[in-house]
């Protein structure tokens, strides 16, 4: 970590690996697979046929009482929460990336998260040729489904919408209505207006709409998935691993993080309408003077959904409330400004420049190296924390975008030539692979591949 990263984080965000409460949560998870062999097959398929790991998909689990399991959670850094409404207390971990466990449960329970309950019990169905005699769960914010029930264990799949609790939340009609008719909004919102103030306001209204009909955070839930759609139209790593994925019916939900990149004109409206969905400011990143990228990490703490906020800045930018306060336009663009001057804003016309999920990092890049899906060199190697983004996806640049940089010497002939006839780098999907339940980022060797991903080189 540089140091002039470590004089901008306060210590809740200078994240540390958990290597204690990974130890023990994955004792639990080995105990359970061996216990419930379709749990055990699942892992397998998991491996096998995505390259991701069981503790990536996990919701969270449920066990009975257990003082000596109270005590090796407390002491590996869990702190309980108690119910009003509930013998169980559920347990979390605010330093690590870990699922809550759930003690005072009358059985042992391995709730996997999932996009759709419907999505992931017909590929159940169909890779089993079963027809699955189980209540089906009524639509809302939070839906559970048994998978598997024996009278001690059970598996559960789990859709979530904005909710972090864990009882049923009644929902009536008119609201999933409403639901349906918000995301198609955000589905068909207008990017290309050509007009960004435009851009950001309409986006604004639908938002603001959006969490006084449904509540912020499931209207947050909605817009991050139309986002992931409008990013996945655009590259073909994601729709070869989606649909990798979608053979277990599991969408993304093993996503880690949104990336967008941002002008520094509009970087404040970017930041604004991420809090209007409900996120908040975590850490902020400063690759050096040598980079002249920044970041802002947000997170949205009810929907879970992490937001890598990136733009150009200088040395003495870091040190103020760049998120918030207006950064002057300059003339010098680096690798983010240029990004979006060639296609727009990541929020608007681009779309996200990457999304980053959850692998075996290993495996996945084989796999999706037989899929013909090539992965860059990776720009992290830590025991803890994995990253490489796969070939980056060329998109088509405006011919007025290309005149409007050549014009203001912002690129050379020889750059607008080859922008013409070959495109640019466009998005990402990005393979990581966290251990320890390391919740951070890595901040000193990332300026290596925000150069390797600037359109001139």
């Amino acid at each position: 970590m540089t140091s002039d990263t470590k004089s901008l984080e306060p210590p809740e965000f200078n994240w540390q690996p958990q290597p204690e409460a990974a130890r023990l949560l994955d004792l639990i998870l080995k105990k359970y697979c061996q216990k419930i062999p379709k749990l055990a097959s699942l892992e397998r398929n998991l491996q096998e046929q995505t390259g991701t790991r069981l503790v990536d998909w996990i919701d969270h689990l449920e066990l009975p009482v257990n003082d000596a399991l109270a005590n090796k959670l407390s002491a590996s850094g869990f702190t309980f929460e108690a119910s009003e409404t509930e013998a169980i207390t559920t347990w979390r971990h605010a330093a690590g990336l870990f699922p809550p466990l759930r003690l005072g449960a009358s059985r042992n329970r391995v709730a996997l998260k999932v996009d759709s309950i419907d999505d992931f019990m017909a590929a159940a169905g169909r890779s089993t040729g079963e027809t699955l005699p189980f209540r089906w769960p009524s639509p809302g914010p939070y839906r559970l489904i048994i998978v598997y029930q024996k009278p001690a264990v059970e598996v559960c799949a789990v859709e979530r919408h904005g909710y972090k609790g864990f009882t049923k939340v009644k929902t009536e009609p008119e609201l999933m209505e409403a639901a349906t008719d918000h995301l198609a909004t955000f589905r068909v919102r207008n990017r290309q207006s050509g007009n960004d103030n435009h851009g950001f306001l309409k986006a604004s209204e639908a938002i603001h709409n959006a969490a006084k009909d449904i509540g912020t955070a499931w209207a947050c839930d909605l817009f991050f998935r139309a986002e992931r759609e409008y990013w996945q139209s655009r590259n073909k790593a994601a729709r070869v691993q989606y649909r990798r994925q979608q053979r277990l019916g599991l969408g993304w939900a093993n996503h880690d993080h949104h990336t967008y990149r941002s002008s520094r004109e509009r970087f404040v409206d970017l930041i604004a309408v991420l809090e209007e969905l409900g996120f908040e400011c975590r850490e902020r990143f400063y690759a050096g003077q040598e980079a002249g990228w920044g970041a802002q990490v947000l997170e949205q703490p009810d929907s879970g959904i992490v937001v890598f906020a990136d733009v150009d800045l200088s040395p003495d930018e870091v040190q103020g409330d760049f998120s918030h306060v207006p950064l002057p336009r300059r003339e010098a663009l680096g690798t983010v400004g240029l990004w979006c001057r060639l296609h727009g804003e990541a929020f608007l016309e681009a779309g996200m420049h990457h999304l980053e999920c959850q692998f075996d990092f290993d495996t996945s890049q084989k796999q999706l190296a037989g899929e013909g899906i090539k992965t860059m060199a990776p720009f992290t190697d830590f025991p803890y924390l994995k990253q490489a983004f796969t070939q980056g996806e060329i998109w088509r640049v405006s011919p007025a975008n290309i005149d409007a940089l050549l014009k203001q010497n912002l690129i050379t002939r020889e750059q607008a030539d080859k922008f013409r006839n070959e495109g640019a780098l466009g998005s990402h999907l990005e393979i990581l692979q966290r251990n320890d339940g390391y919740k951070g980022f890595n901040q000193t060797g990332i300026n290596d591949i925000i150069t390797r991903t600037d359109p001139r080189h």
